[in-house]
């Protein structure tokens, strides 16, 4: 029989082993294409200070194109189940500053209402940028950021610019990056006319299927396209262009489904220069340089709308089309 004593030792014993396996919550998909279920699951361990780890209390994370595919399974960073979703977010250290933070790095998911994350992708969210729109935008906006901080080259003062695929998560936020970097003149292409007249662009042109039928012939000068839709689109308008300045092509994303074919005498008749932006062609260090110069920029530009749902609502939120999502745990 134990003492009074025995028996208070050991009640504490236990309350602190039950803190040390106290549970927390996440998302989790099974079977590559389904949404994410809501599960509880233990914790991860604190990190040593000489991992090189922070550990996070996550705020607020993104559901984003990219999240999407890679939970699909049809990423080519998807890699093995159960796979947690997420690759970026706004927390809180345990020294209480508040953070943006990514795993295109690590490859972690982010979708957890704790977090281990390499400190040299942690980012202290700048003082007036709001956690729900970093989370928001972050990852949508470093599409185009990284595009024209690491894939262009001299662009002139004032350079105009070209978004293939206008009305896209990512296509509507690099409207207002451009001009922060720089951009005098943002032409926006786009399937949906309505869509593309309620954002602020200096010009737009309808893209039409199929894509031949589409009239580029009023571009003029042209010195950057920023091309989220490639296939028989990005071929028409490379065909069309008459720019009498050098034209810098970054293909980003892959909006329709086919793929390019570009007849030879287009590139010996125009002065282009075609690259890609995506992990791969930059790396995740370049990433976390380009971030903190990223979050200044969102604190300037125009607020979007956000909807903002519980962690716990996942499974039912997951294929809600039309507005920008942002969970929190």
């Amino acid at each position: 029989m134990k003492s009074a004593t025995q028996l208070s030792a050991f009640r504490l014993e236990n309350v602190a082993l039950n803190a040390i396996k106290s549970t927390m919550h996440t998302a989790q998909v099974t079977s590559w294409g389904q949404p994410p279920q809501y599960l509880e699951i233990d914790p991860p361990v604190p990190p040593a200070p000489e991992s090189g780890d922070i550990q996070i209390n996550v705020s607020a994370i993104g559901l984003h194109r990219v999240v999407r595919s890679r939970a699909a399974g049809i990423h080519y960073s998807s890699k093995a189940l159960p796979h947690t979703p997420g690759t970026d977010g706004v927390g809180h250290t345990l020294d209480g500053r508040t953070v943006y933070f990514t795993t295109l790095g690590s490859g972690g998911g982010t979708y957890s209402s704790i977090v281990n994350v390499p400190a040299v992708s942690v980012t202290p969210l700048p003082e007036g940028v709001d956690p729900v729109q970093a989370a928001a935008l972050v990852n949508p906006g470093l599409s185009s950021w990284m595009a024209m901080r690491t894939r262009t080259a001299e662009l002139p003062a004032n350079f105009s610019v070209v978004v293939m695929g206008a009305t896209s998560a990512s296509g509507a936020i690099a409207i207002e990056l451009a001009r922060v970097l720089g951009a005098g003149r943002v032409i926006g292409v786009a399937r949906s006319e309505e869509k593309l007249a309620a954002l602020d662009f200096d010009g737009t042109i309808l893209l039409r299927s199929p894509a031949a039928e589409t009239d580029f012939s009023g571009l003029g000068d042209v010195d950057l396209i920023l091309d989220y839709v490639y296939g028989p689109p990005a071929a028409h308008l490379l065909q069309s262009l008459k720019s009498s300045r050098p034209v810098q092509y970054v293909h980003i994303g892959a909006l329709d489904p086919n793929e390019m074919s570009l007849p030879g005498s287009v590139l010996r008749s125009k002065n282009l220069i075609i690259r890609g932006s995506g992990l791969g062609s930059w790396t995740p260090q370049q990433v976390d340089a380009e971030i903190p110069g990223l979050l200044v920029a969102i604190k300037g530009i125009k607020k979007q709308e956000v909807k903002v749902v519980p962690l716990s609502q996942v499974e039912n939120a997951w294929n809600e089309k039309g507005e920008r999502t942002v969970f929190v745990p």
